[in-house]
């Protein structure tokens, strides 16, 4: 039984070090956060969807922005695509591969991010929120786990997690980056929470 356990935490283990290795990938998502920067720094938002653990993940990345990451801030203008009544009415009007882009169209507008998650990179919904946010003029930064999807070539910037064959190697890499986004995002527009913790890091050099 503990060997199943350790086999596990060590394929978590080499995904993450596949990440921390590959500096290409590590400037997409620095590049990744500049953007979502700059889009709230110019009173724009950021909309977040996904399918599943994928929408778990959207919806962690908007609460913590609009509402608390690891000190008090203003609140960010974040939302994840997720409210049950619109996703059932579209998805009955339309079908179900319009719920995300119905809403992009509604609420979306030009200067806005959005994160679109999907560990396949192939979920129609999520390349159809993509294309409808693409033609309204926002920027879309796709989190996603095979290189080459089609989701990849509908996004501004992609991040492809090493998860490997499964998606919950990659689904654990994906909370990793979207915390480190959260917290450059915070870095980035309100340094001086951050100001301590340089000065432990300076005190402790």
């Amino acid at each position: 039984m503990t060997e199943h356990i350790r086999r596990a935490l060590l394929d978590a283990k080499k995904a993450l070090d596949d990440l921390i290795g590959d500096e290409k990938k590590l400037q997409v998502i620095a590049g990744a956060a500049d953007m979502m920067t700059e889009a709230l720094r110019n009173k724009g938002r950021i909309f977040s969807c996904g399918n599943g653990g994928s929408m778990c993940d959207a919806m962690h990345l908007a609460e913590e922005l609009s509402g608390r990451f690891r000190k008090d801030r203003p609140a960010l203008a974040a939302t994840a695509i997720s409210d049950p009544s619109h996703m059932s009415c579209v998805a009955n009007d339309y079908g179900y591969d319009q719920v995300f882009s119905r809403y992009v169209q509604a609420h979306g507008r030009a200067g806005d991010v959005l994160v679109a998650i999907s560990t396949s990179g192939a979920s129609p919904s999520v390349i159809v929120a993509a294309t409808a946010a693409a033609s309204l003029g926002m920027r879309v930064v796709a989190l996603t786990g095979k290189p080459g999807s089609l989701l990849e070539g509908k996004a501004d910037l992609c991040i492809c997690a090493p998860g490997g064959p499964f998606a919950d190697r990659t689904q654990e890499l994906h909370i990793k980056i979207i915390h480190i986004l959260i917290e450059q995002i915070e870095r980035n527009l309100y340094p001086e929470i951050y100001a301590d913790c340089q000065a432990r890091s300076s005190m402790n050099a």
